[in-house]
């Protein structure tokens, strides 16, 4: 069911949402207003500085090689600049929101190759942790991933098809494809050391080590039907995590995969427990 602007912005304000949402276009998206003062500004390179040491060592390369290419860690981006960067390398571009925005509106922006991305950055006393996506969740997290053809592909196609699916009655199904790959997913190639990739490990200090390095973390390879059955953590480490062997698998397995099967198969069913998966 679609949900006008005004009656989302009265039920975020509800919620306690920091964002403006009253300033949203009927597509959900703001102005990003370019006007960080220094301490915000000094929030992102602090930010930037203290993962960055972490991302360098237990990040997958085609991350790291998405923030080099962007150049996100000086200053707060300009929404427009990394835009026309990344349109160049796979087709997305960056559109400002307030925060979390409704199903279809988020699924349509995806489809078309438009990253939502929130306006506000946290508090200082927020570095550690933060409920809601912020600035940093959101760009240091995601964007640089963009830069990948294959998953940029991938993306395009959850956009794509996760509406129609989400009307099958596989909304939570879809959201666990989301949060165990867009968010919290690792990645190991043949040959090559266990690295993380997800925009909940990129932009977490404490969840990221615990991901690659910890013996008592639970890592399970990568099926598209088990994802979608297993449950997830919100508010603590995931009690599993998905290594996909590259970005191609995951774009060609999505593409072949029977997602309304899946659905109608296992809807009713009780989610899988993660740490027995």
């Amino acid at each position: 069911m679609e949900i006008s602007v005004q009656e989302y912005a009265r039920q975020c304000a509800a919620q306690g949402l920091r964002g403006d949402y009253l300033a949203c276009r009927p597509d959900f998206t703001v102005r990003q207003e370019y006007d960080y003062d220094e301490a915000q500004q000094e929030v992102w390179r602090l930010l930037c500085d203290r993962q960055t040491r972490l991302t360098r060592r237990l990040a997958h390369r085609s991350y790291l090689d998405g923030v080099e290419t962007l150049g996100l860690l000086e200053r707060i981006p300009d929404f427009d600049e990394v835009s026309a960067k990344l349109r160049k390398l796979t087709g997305w571009e960056i559109v400002a929101v307030p925060g979390l925005i409704p199903n279809a509106p988020f699924f349509d922006h995806l489809a078309n190759r438009r990253f939502p991305v929130t306006n506000w950055l946290r508090k200082r006393e927020e570095l550690d942790y933060i409920v809601e996506p912020d600035m940093f969740h959101d760009f240091f997290g995601h964007v640089p991933a963009l830069t990948q053809p294959a998953f940029a592909d991938f993306m395009q196609m959850y956009g794509d098809k996760a509406a129609g699916i989400v009307d099958l009655g596989g909304e939570e199904m879809m959201g666990r494809l989301y949060w165990y790959t867009a968010e919290f997913a690792l990645m190991q190639e043949p040959g090559q050391p266990l690295k993380a990739f997800g925009a909940g490990l990129m932009s977490s200090f404490s969840e990221l080590q615990f991901a690659v390095e910890s013996p008592d973390a639970h890592r399970v390879p990568f099926d598209i039907e088990t994802v979608m059955r297993t449950g997830y953590e919100i508010d603590k480490f995931q009690r599993a995590y998905f290594v996909l062997p590259s970005f191609d698998a995951l774009r060609d397995g999505f593409q072949t995969a029977d997602l309304a099967g899946i659905v109608r198969r296992w809807k009713d069913e009780p989610a899988l427990d993660p740490s027995t998966v």
